[in-house]
This record gives structure tokens, sequence and C-alpha cells, in this order.
């Protein structure tokens, strides 16, 4: 038998370490383009923990800046924009949220204010029925509302022209 020749062994270890480059490189994840409008749509979910009244999209801080880069890094590495808010909320609790998620005892965050609306409502309802039966009544009684004698008097002088 024949031994190879020494330049089909080196093309076969070349061939070899390629398809070995080519297996490792064809098993991580690619990186996915991110527009930054999705990174400003997460980020505009995610309070600030240095102003706290801006979320992170509007913050000029520089946490924010690395927030926005995290999320943008997440993103990027594939992630849904739920599993990135969810990093954050793991990370700071639910505080981290801008507008808090509509489940068990934050549904009072979101229905007290309907109900404060619907209360105040109903007393300028029963408030202004008072006053127009009030005014309805004495107006069937035929009566103006009783002044005494020295009130009507006085009334009647301010009333004449001067002399």
């Amino acid at each position: 038998m024949r031994r190879p020749a020494p330049a089909t062994l080196l093309t076969l270890l070349a061939l070899t370490l390629l398809g070995a480059l080519a297996a490792t490189a064809a098993a991580q994840l690619p990186a996915t383009a991110v527009s930054e409008e999705r990174v400003q749509e997460v980020a505009a979910q995610l309070r600030c923990v240095v102003c706290q009244n801006l979320s992170v999209a509007d913050s000029p801080s520089e946490m924010a800046n690395q927030m926005r880069a995290i999320v943008r890094e997440r993103l990027r590495a594939g992630e849904r924009p739920e599993q990135v808010v969810q990093y954050f909320v793991d990370r700071y609790g639910e505080w981290i949220l801008l507008a808090p998620r509509r489940q068990g005892f934050n549904w009072l965050v979101w229905l007290f204010p309907v109900a404060a609306v619907a209360v105040g409502l109903a007393v300028v309802a029963v408030v202004l029925r008072r006053w127009t039966l009030r005014a309805a009544r004495g107006a069937a009684a035929g009566k103006p509302d009783a002044l005494d004698p020295a009130m009507r008097e006085r009334i009647r002088r301010e009333l004449e022209p001067p002399r």
C-alpha cells in the first residue's frame, strides 16, 4: 500500500479544521439586528433608578444609558421584550415598572381612580338634586324667602334714589 502524499494530508487537515470552525460558528446564536425603536419601546416601560419620575428612554442619566445598553444587548441576543422587562423586574422588583402590572394587589392602583370619580359624580348628583328640590318646594309654596321686617326696611331704603 502506498503512503498518502504530504499535500493530501495537509488538505485533509485544513478541511477538518474548517469544518470544525464552521460547526462552532453555526452553534452560536447569531446576533439579531435590533432597531433603536424597539430599544426605546422597552426602555419606555422601565423607571430610571436615578430620576425615578422618568422612564429609562427619557432619562439623561448615565444609569439610564447603561440600562438602555443592557436592553439593546439582551434584544440583540434574541430575547423577547417581555423577557428583557422581566430581567429588570427580577433585579429591581415591581417598582422598576412605570405602569404597574394589572394583577393581584395592583388592581387597586387601576380601579381606585375610577371608583373615586364615580363616587364624586354621585355626590354631585345628590347635592344638585337636593338644591333643585328645595328651590322647587319654595316656588310651589308661592312665598318668597322669609325676611324679617327690619331687613325689608333696610333694603327699601337702599333702593330709594338719594335725595
